[in-house]
């Protein structure tokens, strides 16, 4: 999770599937439509995605609209 002016946010990672970026990784926000990082290895993306919800943040701010929060809960299952 990232945290960004005393908001927490879920952090997706997934290992690219496309075999032309094999070993490449995806960092997505779900409660940040668009907000992602892309990467070669798989802590490049955790560091980058910090960044990348706060000039998401600035950018809604900028343009007066609302800062969304969490939008659903992760829980993890066991099979």
């Amino acid at each position: 999770m990232a945290q960004e002016r005393g908001k927490v946010y879920t952090i997706i990672l997934q290992r690219e599937t496309d075999p032309e970026f094999e070993g490449y990784y995806n960092a997505s926000v779900p409660a940040l439509p668009g907000c992602f990082s892309y990467e070669s290895t798989r802590e490049e993306p955790l560091g980058n995605i910090k960044e990348a919800i706060e000039l998401y943040l600035e950018d809604l701010e900028a343009s007066g609209e609302r800062i969304p929060g969490q939008r659903a809960q992760t829980p993890d299952v066991a099979v």
